[in-house]
């Protein structure tokens, strides 16, 4: 189990690993499992331990191949949201690797070696007390010798896990899954515990001393104007502007970037709830849930949302997705930010199918119809799918040709994102001949990463980039954001660093909105934005600190460095905030905020 355990860490950590440096609290808590299993009689004991072994097997499994698609570790929050994984059986079986499987060859071969030690001689209770005993002391003990030298060096990590990857690599993986049950079962406990007054005050004070979104230039731009938001499956920046064998990859995208405010600096902020965090964010400017999915676990609170506050201005609002409604709770989550009606895929008529649904192609030109007939004003919200992981339908992408990647996972994602760049183009042009982008603002942006870590080097390779860090690595996570304006006002190339969170912000500066409770910045007046990851990882657009390594980055040198004053301030406020946001979720305290 050592020697899995070891290898899993390897795996989530290939750079900065460290066998010497991890071993020993892998051996101290699977020393605590050994001195369970001596208490017991040899039958007993030996039964307890092969269990144990298959179950241990099991989960490093499991945390193998989510990892290789999430880029992060299962927990307890996660496994409440499994039932998601239904629909997209052909991701998780394209992430097998048969190596994986090696990790149940003990447990084959175990049977043999067990009926064996079932005929020795059967030591006493005594033996049996002390041992157990003597084992768990040294195991426990060192294992919280070394959960709590970690709680010292990262304040606030053990009981807010804003970083598992940095838990399972520096613990082991099976501390992070203890770890994990005992904070779900805290949070369990804690959010039915009213949060104190004087917590709540200063929460809500928070948003008041730190306002970041008082009125600036484009204030009331919007008012008026029908508001038409499109979130794009898994486009990320480095698509855009790109060609391939000469040829565009998104060549509608492109054009429409040239008469449209285009944020180049733009990075996805996602977590467990992958695009339902997207939308989470886009609509209510509070961080992604710190385990599991928002749209599940918060979907009973009250919030102060992009709908809502729109509706105040006399606004329609509507969702429209051409996939299952119950798919990431939409068909509860959409009530409760405010939509006045969800489309999901029993609204379309399913003529044609590319990925895992209806296509884009047919969702866009459907879509179309039903925003036609919206009274405006109006707010549309649409998400597409064709682009969806692991972007395998290649046969209904088209003829873009890929050449050296042709069959790759990049080559493939290329062939999908240019399909669906294609409809939208399509869209846009209907949109405009209908006249309605005369009097609408049209946003569109990614909604998450589309190329995982393990792909790294074929992204690299395709980007010239010849010998990529993590500082490269973070430095791609980044998705296009373009907001057109009618008669292509305020056309032009903004490079400040902004995330999923600053979008409403930005709207609600453009509505002159409402809204007090939100994390983000308006982009269009703030100049020196802190874009916060659920991870614990910031960047102010000059240093990147990543939290998974515990390192800064000089963005523009490339270098690590040093700790200072005003990154130490930038740390603290970032985990204030995702603090705050947990408080807000956790509690619902936007409904009591409203009351009072």
């Amino acid at each position: 189990m050592s020697i899995k355990m070891l290898v899993y860490g390897s795996q989530i950590q290939i750079q900065y690993f460290s066998y010497k440096r991890l071993y020993p609290k892998i051996l101290a808590s699977i020393l605590v499992i050994c001195g369970f299993g001596l208490i017991f009689k040899k039958r007993k004991r030996i039964t307890f331990l092969y269990i144990s072994s298959i179950v241990l097997t099991s989960l490093i499994f499991a945390d193998l191949i989510y990892f290789q698609y999430f880029r992060d570790i299962i927990s307890i929050s996660i496994l409440e949201n499994g039932l998601l994984l239904g629909p997209v059986k052909s991701s998780v079986a394209s992430l097998l690797k048969w190596q994986y499987f090696l990790l149940f060859i003990d447990i084959v071969l175990l049977p043999g070696i067990i009926f064996k030690l079932m005929i020795e001689k059967e030591n006493t209770l005594k033996v049996r007390i002390i041992s157990t005993v003597v084992v768990l002391a040294i195991g426990l003990g060192y294992s919280a010798k070394y959960v709590y030298k970690l709680s010292v060096e990262q304040p606030n990590l053990i009981t807010t896990m804003y970083n598992r990857i940095y838990i399972a690599e520096t613990l082991g993986n099976l501390d992070f899954h203890v770890l994990d049950v005992y904070n779900f079962a805290y949070r369990t406990i804690k959010k039915g515990t009213p949060l104190p007054i004087g917590k709540q005050n200063e929460i809500k004070h928070y948003f008041g001393d730190n306002n970041k979104n008082s009125e600036g230039i484009l204030n009331g731009d919007g008012n008026g104007k029908n508001l038409i938001v499109i979130q794009v499956e898994a486009l990320q920046q480095f698509v855009i502007n790109k060609t391939l064998n000469g040829k565009e990859i998104t060549p509608n995208l492109n054009a429409w970037i040239k008469k449209s405010a285009y944020f180049d600096n733009y990075f996805y902020q996602v977590s467990a709830g992958n695009t339902s965090d997207a939308e989470l964010m886009t609509n209510n400017s509070l961080y992604p849930a710190s385990q599991g999915a928002a749209a599940y676990m918060y979907c009973k609170n009250d919030f102060d949302s992009l709908p809502k506050m729109l509706e105040k201005k006399g606004y329609t609002s509507i969702a429209l997705h051409g996939f299952r409604g119950d798919f990431w709770n939409r068909n509860i989550m959409n009530k409760a930010e405010g939509y006045d009606k969800f489309y999901s895929e029993s609204s379309f008529k399913v003529d044609d199918v590319v990925g895992l649904g209806l296509s884009d192609k047919s969702f866009l030109n459907q879509s179309l119809n039903i925003i036609r007939n919206q009274k405006q004003p109006f707010f549309s919200f649409l998400v597409t799918l064709s682009s969806h992981y692991p972007f395998d339908d290649v046969k209904n992408y088209g003829n873009f040709n890929t050449s050296e990647y042709e069959g790759t996972l990049l080559g493939n994602y290329i062939k999908s994102i240019h399909y669906t760049d294609e409809q939208i183009g399509m869209f846009l042009k209907k949109l405009d001949d209908s006249g309605l982008t005369k009097d609408s603002i049209i946003v569109i942006y990614g909604d998450h990463y589309a190329i995982p870590k393990n792909q790294d080097k074929s992204l690299y390779k395709f980007l010239n980039i010849d010998k990529g860090n993590d500082l490269n690595w973070m430095e791609l996570q980044k998705v296009p954001l373009i907001i057109h304006f009618p008669d292509n006002k305020n056309s032009g190339i903004y490079h400040a660093y902004s995330g999923e969170m600053d979008l409403y912000p930005t709207l609600s500066n453009l509505y002159n909105l409402s809204s007090k409770y939100m994390f983000g910045s308006d982009i269009f007046n703030t100049k020196d934005n802190l874009v916060v990851f659920r991870n614990g990882s910031f960047t102010d657009g000059k240093v990147f600190y990543l939290s998974q390594l515990d390192k800064y980055y000089d963005i523009k040198t490339g270098e690590a460095i040093s700790e200072n004053s005003k990154i130490l301030n930038e740390k603290s406020l970032t985990q204030k905030e995702l603090e705050y946001s947990d408080d807000i979720l956790n509690h619902n305290l936007i409904k009591k905020f409203n009351k009072k």
